[in-house]
């Protein structure tokens, strides 16, 4: 049986051998806890959509996990995505109004100013680090301007980022879940003065979304513990899904050199090539939803009460679902991946984070079209989150 807490050799380099088996001979896995992964996509999308028997709210899961009372339970049972209607439409309409595409159509020509100054730096350096020199960098800076997060002071939000994602994985050291507590605890504290400062000067609403959250006055607007923990989801989910969706299509594109140089005859092709490459190594691997009632799958009553996992990057590579699905075609319509999730709980920012994708592949091609991935390169170790702690090239 494959098991979340037990995972087989070579897991974190590549898990598509196993996800492979998983949709193929136990396409409902029961786990040693009682929770469950489904792996095929039909299943996936099934779950995303019916948002009755499948629910977001996870405080029956993480109270076990964390202590009901925690810094860490009390953002993960308050933040977006581990919610339901009405905490979660009424914070995913504020969200929604920020990111409309008047407002994104502005942040381009600084998204492009911010890309292109980090491509100098590291063009002077010649020898760089991927993830902290570029695909790191630049979700940092647009979610800090999202917020309006003093330039100076976002030293630290990588790291608490990393910490408070990080608790998220099956299986926590007693170290990963003090450190999660205290970037939750600290994040909190870094958040005072910045609110405090918006609320005697409200920001553009219109692009600013730490000021639509505290003007936003539907049911009774948000509660104090609401406002600090989307602000501190929002950067999270901002973050680290856009870092590791840059760092693996740089890395796709250096071990498929036939695609790279089929992408830069072609630069139209960037569109439909970001979206494979979140197709091929999905940024956010796991998802999870609850039962509220007894359902059957191939076979398989799963209990009410019961945690499922979501599976995207089995799902992704579904051949019942895709055409040659461990191939990168970057030309590949339709392609509708689950990278982004789906039904009312699709990613909120998926725009923004294609927008990213877009710049910061194309530009760097062209300012880099023969650069390579040194050694040295190394996984981030994590189940639910692909992606890269280290990515040496020379450029």
């Amino acid at each position: 049986m494959f098991s979340l807490t037990a995972l087989p050799d070579g897991f974190h380099e590549n898990p598509y051998p196993a996800y492979a088996a998983l949709r193929e001979d136990m396409p409902v896995c029961l786990q040693y806890d009682g929770s469950v992964i489904l792996s095929r996509y039909e299943d996936l999308d099934l779950v995303y959509r019916d948002t009755a028997r499948f629910i977001s709210d996870k405080k029956a899961v993480f109270g076990p996990k964390y202590g009901v009372g925690s810094p860490l339970y009390e953002h993960h049972t308050t933040s977006l995505v581990f919610n339901d209607p009405p905490l979660h439409t009424r914070v995913r309409k504020v969200m929604v109004g920020a990111m409309n595409p008047r407002a994104l159509a502005q942040m381009e020509p600084g998204l492009i100013e911010l890309v292109d100054n980090l491509l100098d730096q590291m063009q002077a350096k010649g020898s760089v680090e991927l993830i902290e020199d570029f695909a790191g960098a630049i979700p940092i800076e647009i979610i800090g301007n999202l917020l309006g997060i003093p330039r100076s002071e976002r030293g630290p939000l990588r790291d608490w980022s990393l910490a408070i994602l990080g608790a998220l994985e099956p299986r926590l050291t007693p170290e990963q879940e003090e450190w999660g507590n205290c970037a939750v605890t600290e994040f909190k504290a870094f958040l005072r003065h910045i609110i405090d400062d918006r609320g005697a000067n409200p920001g553009n609403p219109e692009t600013d979304v730490l000021t639509r959250l505290m003007q936003d006055d539907s049911d009774g607007g948000l509660t104090e513990v609401e406002l600090y923990q989307n602000c501190i989801f929002i950067l999270n989910a901002g973050h680290e899904t856009t870092t590791n969706l840059i760092g693996n299509a740089l890395a796709l594109l250096d071990q498929h050199r036939d695609k790279r140089a089929e992408l830069q005859s072609k630069p139209d092709l960037i569109a439909t090539a970001v979206d494979e490459f979140l197709r091929l190594e999905s940024p956010n691997q796991f998802g999870n939803r609850l039962t509220t009632e007894d359902v059957t799958l191939h076979g398989h009553t799963i209990p009410a009460g019961t945690d499922i996992h979501l599976c995207i990057g089995a799902a992704n590579r579904d051949p019942r679902q895709f055409d040659r699905p461990d191939d990168m075609l970057l030309d590949r319509r339709p392609n509708k991946h689950h990278a982004f999730a789906g039904g009312p709980h699709t990613c909120v920012g998926l725009t923004l984070a294609r927008m990213e994708g877009k710049i910061a592949v194309s530009r760097f091609l062209n300012r880099f079209p023969n650069y390579q991935i040194a050694d040295g390169a190394k996984r981030a170790g994590r189940i639910r989150f692909r992606g890269f702690a280290q990515l040496p090239a020379q450029v």
